[in-house]
């Protein structure tokens, strides 16, 4: 029996923001010097471990468009980039839906995007994988944090909930 394809989701939520202009929309704020900083580790780890998604969603606010035009040049070779506005604070349903209208032609997908919906996705998505970071995973799921998540399927519209594994989930502030 030839065993399914392995699709790759990257959960990747922006990095630590800004909260100092008291005045400014949420889907305005800027990543803090602290987010800055962890981005940038994080996309040296990305480059290490080889991490080229083939499609990248981005949310359209700021902070998540920050953490992405950082973390782009540590995914060799970039996928191409979509900014779309329904991943602003969506929510795992919506987040789930997306994933499964991709496109069959795109084997990885990159989401860079916000809580709760990304915690209570990943969550939802994984039901398999290291003890440890699936512990860690259900727990919290910090500012710009990344879930790999892998799912054996053929066609992205059969990606359902408990059926996948967590490949690794990596915090920054883990990170050298």
């Amino acid at each position: 029996m030839t065993p399914k394809p392995v699709r790759r989701i990257f959960l990747l939520r922006h990095a630590k923001s800004d909260w100092g202009d008291a005045g400014r929309e949420d889907h305005d704020r800027d990543l803090s010097a602290r987010g800055r900083d962890a981005t940038g580790r994080m996309a040296t780890y990305c480059r290490r471990a080889g991490i080229a998604p083939a499609l990248i969603l981005c949310s359209t606010a700021t902070r998540a468009r920050e953490t992405l035009a950082l973390v782009l040049p540590g995914l060799i070779p970039p996928g191409r980039v979509e900014y779309e506005d329904k991943l602003y604070l969506a929510e795992a349903e919506r987040l789930l839906r997306r994933l499964q209208a991709l496109d069959d032609d795109d084997p990885s997908v990159m989401v860079v995007g916000h809580n709760p919906g990304f915690h209570a996705l990943a969550a939802a998505l994984v039901g398999d994988g290291d003890p440890s970071d699936l512990q860690r995973l259900r727990q919290k799921f910090p500012t710009g944090a990344l879930a790999e998540i892998e799912a054996p399927i053929q066609r992205w519209r059969d990606l359902e909930a408990g059926e996948n594994r967590l490949a690794r989930f990596i915090v920054p502030r883990e990170l050298p």
